[in-house]
């Protein structure tokens, strides 16, 4: 994956950027005020980063919400199970 010269992960769209977020969040699980929550265009590259400051993403703040990640994470788990 290529890295911007800030040394942080580069994803090309902010779809792309909005899918790692939530991809993060259902691969590992973060406390509380750690791990990312957002995402921002680079002033640097010009792409997109995550962040683990400012306000929520609307879409990860609805994903919590709604059980949706929730249920991704334990489709997750069973796929890891499956695999073994």
């Amino acid at each position: 994956m290529p890295l911007c010269s800030s040394g942080k992960r580069i994803y090309t769209t902010e779809a792309s950027a909005v899918d790692a977020l939530l991809e993060a969040h259902i691969e590992f699980t973060f406390r509380k005020g750690t791990g990312p929550v957002t995402i921002y265009k680079c002033e640097v590259c010009g792409n997109y980063h995550l962040t683990s400051k400012g306000t929520m993403h609307t879409t990860l703040a609805e994903a919590l919400q709604n059980g949706k990640l929730t249920a991704l994470r334990r489709g997750r788990e069973w796929e890891q199970k499956v695999k073994k």
